[in-house]
């Protein structure tokens, strides 16, 4: 039996009804990267609990191991018992423990609590990009996987500008944060629970290149997890992207902290610097998704992403410094932003359809590993990028990041698809 909060459809949802029910895997996604975000309060947290980045590093890393697990084996429940079974519950209550976040005293109080925020989150992320490959058709996926990406970095920007703009409303109190984040995802959790649906298992089954009415017949048996790790190409995806995202999480854990640390700005000033590189990242995604979808290529806006994104990076380290002005920091940190959006959503769209031609049962299960590969990359950064950056500073760190688009620039050479569209046919001449 269902839980009461399960709707279930047997027919392919098209027009205004498909783009609703995105819209609210989005939210989803939104409130599941928002209500752990930490990054915004991370300086005032470590200076309350007197806390060193090397200890704080451990702690994380240590969390984030335990919702990497999660994350894998909450893509493969999903795909057997449904999306919405396990994501609901998983987003309702990791959002009720930010209150007990709000209470922390002690490094060990904050290690406990964490560890089960991500246990319970992990598994709500990868759910969420199911969610949303299940209401998008070919024709349209990298639009709707731009729209999923402002669930992590839409989560980044609410918290920066929340923490910008009521951080000294409340004498720069940091439970002020968690207190807020706990209010605004419960709220947000509600409008889920109401509204939410996804697609019968015959559904999720199908392919399909372009909207249309489906009629489910039947209930397909369940693909079998060993048939993705039989796939060179598909670890080329997972890894490649793993090694790019060690830039994204960097800036998505320590982006104020750099910004403080290496460029001498204060905590308001930081998270309001982030929130601006968001919003132009939130426009490119959108604007790329919709293009790569039109063209129906995807290679060729990674290369470019990723290219751009190696370039900017090079000089964003060369500045690393206290006497650079704060406009140049922010026009550079907002084109770092800017161009990791380029690369990602056509990657997502990519990976996707990869994995879907492989088995399309088993998305759920690919997005899942794929997950799970990249908090055990997490673990490494948070337990090695703090001695690195006491050894040589940021722009040590922020070096192997650079390392990282390189990889992925390299694990290109393995992915399925086309790098130019196809020339058109020439009419058929009757005899």
């Amino acid at each position: 039996m269902k839980p009461f909060y399960v709707r279930e459809l047997s027919v392919y949802p098209v027009g205004s009804r498909r783009i609703f029910l995105l819209a609210i895997a989005v939210l989803a996604s939104l409130v599941a990267n928002f209500e752990t975000t930490l990054a915004t309060i991370l300086p005032l947290l470590m200076d309350d609990l007197s806390m060193s980045l090397t200890v704080y590093g451990q702690l994380a890393a240590l969390s984030v191991l335990v919702g990497g697990l999660s994350a894998g084996f909450g893509g493969i429940l999903s795909d057997r018992w449904g999306r919405v079974t396990i994501l609901v519950p998983t987003l309702t209550i990791t959002a009720a423990c930010n209150f007990l976040l709000a209470t922390v005293d002690s490094v060990a109080e904050l290690f406990w609590i964490r560890c089960l925020m991500l246990f319970i989150e992990g598994a709500g992320i990868t759910i969420t990009a199911s969610l949303v490959r299940d209401f998008s058709p070919r024709m349209g996926r990298a639009q709707a996987f731009a729209f999923w990406t402002w669930g992590p970095v839409g989560a980044s920007f609410l918290a920066s500008f929340i923490a910008g703009f009521t951080l000294p409303l409340f004498g720069y109190a940091w439970q002020s944060q968690a207190i807020i984040m706990g209010v605004v995802s419960l709220a947000m959790c509600a409008v889920i629970v109401w509204k939410i649906a996804e697609p019968s298992a015959a559904l999720r089954a199908q392919v399909l290149q372009a909207e249309q009415a489906v009629t489910a017949v039947g209930r397909p048996a369940h693909g079998q997890v060993r048939e993705l790790f039989r796939h060179p190409h598909l670890w080329a995806h997972v890894f490649g992207n793993t090694a790019w995202q060690v830039l994204y999480w960097t800036f998505a854990i320590f982006g104020q902290t750099i910004l403080s640390d290496g460029f001498g700005m204060d905590a308001a000033v930081a998270n309001q610097v982030v929130a601006l590189g968001i919003v132009l990242n939130a426009l490119a995604v959108v604007v790329v998704g919709r293009l790569s979808d039109r063209l129906q290529l995807r290679k060729p806006f990674i290369a470019a992403g990723t290219v751009l994104t190696a370039v900017t990076l090079a000089h964003f380290i060369s500045l690393v410094g206290p006497e650079v002005s704060t406009m140049r920091v922010t026009v550079v940190y907002a084109l770092l932003f800017l161009f990791m959006g380029v690369a990602y959503v056509p990657w997502m769209a990519s990976f996707s359809e990869d994995a879907e031609d492989v088995e399309s049962r088993l998305q759920g299960s690919a997005l899942g590993i794929w997950g799970m590969v990249v908090r055990v990359m997490i673990v490494v950064l948070l337990l090695v990028s703090p001695p690195v950056v006491e050894a040589g500073g940021w722009g040590a760190w922020l070096t192997v990041a650079l390392a990282g688009q390189v990889v992925f620039l390299l694990s290109m050479i393995a992915f399925r698809g086309r790098w130019r569209t196809r020339k058109a046919e020439p009419p058929k001449v009757p005899a």
